[in-house]
């Protein structure tokens, strides 16, 4: 019976991830929505493949490792088919599928904030010294790849 509702649940979220992520596309960059659902179901159904080995394979790898894996070698151009795969999951913006994703993210942070609240001031810290690295990595990254394209 516990597996079932996990299924289920997993199918809802995956479903509605996918109604956001075009519903995000279409507002966002004006992507039609009917144009990218291809794309979007074989995005969701390698989600599900990777949610399949992650419960079968017996070591421990996240689900999202799977996926990534499960994406990458899809989309190799010496993998059968990967031209029919890349044309479809194109028209799926990257940016479109973090929504979801931060959302998710964020109602699992807030089930656990009795945790959070024991970690107090130095999950200020944390966050500080993470924000600051992330934005500081950021600008050095971008400063290097304009300034060999020559753009400033």
């Amino acid at each position: 019976m516990e597996n079932k509702v996990m299924i289920h649940d997993y199918a809802k979220m995956i479903i509605i991830s996918a109604i956001l992520v075009l519903i995000g596309q279409w507002v966002g960059q004006g992507v039609n929505p009917i144009e990218a659902l291809p794309g979007m179901i074989i995005v969701s159904i390698v989600v599900v493949l990777g949610l399949v080995l992650k419960h079968f394979i017996p070591f421990n790898f996240p689900a999202f490792a799977w996926v990534t894996l499960l994406g990458l070698i899809f989309s190799l151009p010496s993998t059968p088919g990967s031209d029919i795969f890349m044309a479809y999951t194109n028209k799926v913006g990257f940016l479109a599928t973090t929504t979801p994703i931060l959302a998710f993210a964020g109602v699992s942070v807030g089930n656990k904030i009795d945790l959070l609240k024991k970690l107090s001031w130095k999950l200020v810290i944390i966050a500080m010294v993470v924000f600051t690295s992330t934005f500081f990595g950021s600008a050095i990254v971008s400063q290097l790849v304009l300034s060999i394209q020559g753009k400033i």
